[in-house]
């Protein structure tokens, strides 16, 4: 495993920062929809739509392209829950012999496993469980387009 470093960020609270949110409208990734219907309504508060539980979440910034096939890009921001428990279906940010990943945690046949998001990487075998620590779930993947 390379070195790689993350950004944390901590989820400003009350930043009175607002979004506009339209109302009644679908966006169609296929054919045009009619938008007589759509009206644009109060505006939303990211932090309460994206944060569940905010003494818990915190912000990392992506580096690397481990985790390309789960749709997760180096320069993506994601949104991590630590009051979560990570399943096998959960992405993690851990900590793994002192360096920060991003990855599947999978146990078989009484081995764990960090699994890759990209064929060029490996799984990586935890010899020991107790050298792993979960810093938290991914629960929201923000990306610039």
């Amino acid at each position: 495993m390379t070195k790689r470093e993350i950004e944390i960020f901590p989820i400003a609270q009350d930043a009175g920062t607002f979004v506009q949110l339209i109302e009644g409208a679908e966006v169609h990734a296929g054919f045009p929809s009619p938008v007589q219907e759509a009206y644009q309504s109060q505006p939303i508060d990211l932090n309460k739509e994206l944060v569940a539980h905010p003494a818990t979440t915190y912000l990392v910034k992506v580096v690397g392209d481990s985790m390309i096939n789960e749709g997760i890009d180096a320069g993506d921001m994601l949104v991590v829950d630590r009051s979560l428990f990570p399943t096998e279906k959960s992405i993690a940010v851990c900590i793994y012999e002192g360096e920060f990943a991003l990855k599947r945690i999978v146990q078989r046949d009484g081995a764990v496993f960090l699994l890759s998001g990209n064929e060029a990487y490996p799984p990586i075998l935890i010899g020991n469980p107790t050298d792993l620590q979960v810093w938290g779930v991914v629960v929201w993947v923000l990306k610039r387009k």
